[in-house]
């Protein structure tokens, strides 16, 4: 089963680094984020097919926010706009950096753990899903 929480990061977290520290000091291991809206004063987002991210600066709205995350690491995807309406979009790199508010909403699975590994067929780090041998009492 699903337990939803929501989190609040005030201005100044990274927001990737804030993810990956609220899972592990929650102690879940496997996680999604559902959504999240909010404002950023730089957004770090990669691009498809590109290896380094692009620094977006200036007055972003979060638009949508979603991923999983795994004590090892999150895989977030994100599109923000800037203050003339333009979206940008991409892979949420380290170094987004909350302006005002940031309002997620994050799915802990019980019963399961996440962690990244190397796919031979990708050549990325991917997602592998194991179910604990002890999953927490229901």
């Amino acid at each position: 089963m699903m337990h939803a929480h929501p989190l609040r990061l005030c201005p100044g977290d990274d927001l990737r680094v804030a993810i990956e520290d609220a899972l592990r000091r929650e102690a879940w291991g496997a996680a999604f984020v559902i959504q999240g809206v909010g404002s950023l004063s730089v957004a770090q987002l990669r691009f498809a097919g590109v290896d380094a991210p692009t620094e977006l600066r200036g007055d972003l709205e979060i638009l949508t926010l979603a991923g999983s995350v795994a004590p090892d690491g999150a895989h977030l995807h994100m599109s923000v706009a800037d203050a003339h309406g333009r979206v940008c979009g991409g892979h949420v790199a380290r170094g987004c950096v909350v302006r005002t508010t940031a309002e997620l909403l994050v799915a802990s699975l019980p019963g399961y753990r996440f962690s990244r590994e190397l796919d031979a067929q990708t050549g990325f780090m991917e997602l592998r899903i194991d179910v604990d041998a002890d999953p927490p009492p229901r």
